[in-house]
């Protein structure tokens, strides 16, 4: 591919989209970059500041991405072939199959589903399936998948992973709903409140942690509980920080039956099942929030070079030069970055990959956070009294600085992250040491 001769604002597009060499794409890659900003700009990009500030994406719109089979692209690579052939879901757009998509093509329809700037509007439409359906196709059983995979594949029901609880949130040995056996061993009732869930006000049903067993992560399991037209379940939708769209919600159960063919896997397995699902979950929020970035370092230079004081364009200081130097440098690294650990999961078997990257995955999310709080704050700043106002020339930005926080939290808070990351880089490397000396003697 060749250098573009397009006048591109700097930094608003990742490097590869300008034409400029790269060792990942394909033209399998490229066909498919194309065919989602048609798709996604004209059903989602164009209208999605206008629906955060009506806070509500209209219902339509998940109907038209399903349609498109623009839902599927949400789950990990690779995707579940045989159930995707079987819906007749085995094209997606600009003629991929199924089975040719990777991690990259992930990376792709996650930047372009960001492009927007906005956090809310896209996760209202992916968030159910992305995190809500893989611990169905990966652990539950064959009739488990039968009975609710093509209702959730195709768009028909919604879905939404429902862990956090209002007093255990990254802690997740902590969570308290438990989920009894009746007496006659045909019916789980589930007791207990989840709160800070995703799409959780529209789902069909909750992929939804539940205690099982005695304490710590030993007595977790993961339970499939259906929401909709269920008197023993009271769904509130909360209004918090930034995301507005989203749909986050409080779940409540008040003795909620659910039959024990709802169980996803085995009993005691769900913190395994949860970590696992995790590592989606989080690369997902890295790529989408480090287009974000690029959209706040993008737009405020933009910004920059047609606002004018003091007699000159505000891009003729230094000083707000260097102020874009410094965060245009860390959007193009973190890009880079997840650029990176997608290709690697090309090339990786998953229990590879789960190992080897996962605290690296980890550590990306939580830098990830901390470039988008850089870059929505020195874009805020640049547009000065425009970025503080929810409407006219700053009225992005301003929301966009609002997202931060959900960026850093959501999918496991920061700290923990950073902590999490070392912990499993330490104990890969503990582990490759002992195994070195075993193999010497």
């Amino acid at each position: 591919m060749s250098v573009t001769s397009a006048a591109v604002i700097p930094f608003s597009e990742p490097p590869y989209l300008n034409g400029l060499p790269s060792p990942y794409y394909t033209p399998s890659h490229h066909r498919w970059q194309k065919a989602c900003r048609a798709f996604i700009s004209e059903n989602l990009t164009a209208n999605a500041l206008e629906w955060e500030r009506e806070e509500l994406v209209p219902p339509d719109i998940f109907s038209k991405f399903a349609a498109a089979n623009f839902l599927l692209p949400n789950l990990p690579a690779p995707l579940p072939i045989e159930w995707a052939k079987k819906l007749g879901l085995d094209t997606l757009a600009g003629g991929l199959k199924v089975e040719e998509f990777d991690y990259l093509h992930f990376l792709i329809y996650i930047d372009e589903m960001s492009r927007n700037g906005l956090s809310g509007p896209g996760a209202s439409l992916t968030t159910g399936i992305a995190f809500g359906v893989p611990p169905i196709l990966k652990f539950g059983s064959r009739r488990l998948q039968e009975r609710f995979i093509p209702d959730l594949l195709t768009g028909r029901a919604r879905s939404c992973i429902a862990i956090t609880e209002p007093g255990a949130g990254s802690d997740v040995a902590g969570i308290e709903t438990t989920a009894v056996k009746s007496a006659d061993g045909k019916e789980y009732i589930v007791n207990g409140s989840k709160k800070w869930i995703t799409n959780g006000i529209w789902a069909d049903y909750a992929t939804t942690a539940v205690r099982t067993g005695g304490p710590g992560p030993a007595g977790l399991s993961l339970l499939l509980v259906p929401l909709k037209n269920n008197p023993s379940v009271t769904l509130r939708k909360l209004t918090v920080m930034g995301l507005a769209t989203s749909g986050t919600t409080y779940i409540e159960f008040d003795d909620t039956h659910v039959p024990v063919e709802n169980l996803i896997g085995v009993e005691g397995m769900g913190m395994r099942y949860i970590m696992t699902n995790f590592n989606h979950e989080r690369l997902t929020i890295a790529i989408g929030v480090t287009r974000q970035a690029r959209v706040a370092v993008s737009s405020a230079l933009e910004y920059v070079l047609k606002r004018e004081a003091f007699g000159k364009a505000l891009i003729e200081q230094p000083v707000v030069r260097h102020r874009l130097a410094k965060v245009g440098a860390m959007v193009e690294s973190m890009w880079a970055w997840v650029e990176q650990i997608a290709y690697q999961m090309t090339q990786m078997k998953k229990e590879d990959a789960d190992r080897e990257l996962g605290g690296l995955t980890a550590l990306a999310k939580a830098t990830a956070g901390r470039v988008l709080d850089e870059s929505a704050r020195c874009a805020v700043l640049l547009f000065g009294g425009n970025g503080l106002t929810r409407s006219g020339q700053g009225e992005l930005i301003e929301r966009m600085y609002r997202d931060v926080p959900g960026a850093r939290i959501p999918g496991g808070s920061e700290d923990v992250m950073y902590d999490l990351a070392i912990r499993e880089l330490v104990k890969n490397y503990r582990k490759k040491v002992r195994e070195m000396k075993t193999s010497k003697l």
